[in-house]
């Protein structure tokens, strides 16, 4: 097997198994705000979330940067959390993307799950010096994971919205509300406080 392939599954894998849940979120948060229909716009905001968290995967796992692990499991359920609550309070009429505020708030968010991440690479890599292989396939099956959630939570969206009848507003305050309380959980769960 070469190593493109074998570092592919391995970030495919750790997006969709249980300890990628916080990551899964954070997409289903970022989502819950779009519709099938508005696949164009959810892309945008995905797009900016993958820029950040290449970037900072990129730049942990060469060790350019290094942040606290312990800092990171803490910072991304309060990424969960900030997103929850900025769709919370968000206004019926507001789910466009256009703000530059939401592009870097969504790029830092990426930037910091990104770090998560690198960690969890950098335990598997060891001392292989030869690291661009390992990190792109790691990332794009990372990426490709995260948008197989967002694929399959928005047509899940499409069809509680256009086919149950839910309202869209209705649908964004539970689908948040629940983020927003599992984010809670985690952040005092985190090692962090220890």
């Amino acid at each position: 097997m070469s190593t493109f392939i074998l570092y592919f599954r391995l970030g495919y894998r750790h997006v969709l198994d249980i300890y990628g849940v916080d990551h899964m979120l954070f997409i289903i948060a970022i989502m819950s705000v779009f519709l099938l229909r508005d696949w164009r716009r959810a892309l945008i905001l995905f797009m900016f979330y993958v820029l950040g968290n290449s970037l900072s995967l990129s730049l942990s796992v060469n060790d350019i940067i290094q942040i606290d692990i312990n800092i990171v499991d803490y910072l991304i359920p309060v990424t969960l959390l900030v997103a929850a609550v900025i769709n919370i309070f968000k206004k019926s009429e507001s789910y466009t993307p256009r703000s530059i505020f939401r592009f870097i708030t969504i790029f830092t968010f990426g930037f910091i799950h990104g770090l998560g991440y690198a960690d969890y690479l950098k335990d598997i890599l060891g001392t292989d010096l030869n690291l661009a292989v390992p990190i792109i396939g790691f990332n794009l099956g990372v990426e490709l994971g995260l948008l197989l959630v967002a694929l399959v939570f928005l047509v899940i969206s499409w069809i509680f919205v256009n086919n149950l009848g839910i309202r869209r507003r209705d649908w964004n305050l539970v689908i948040s509300s629940g983020i927003a309380g599992i984010a809670l959980t985690l952040m005092f769960e985190s090692r962090y406080w220890l």
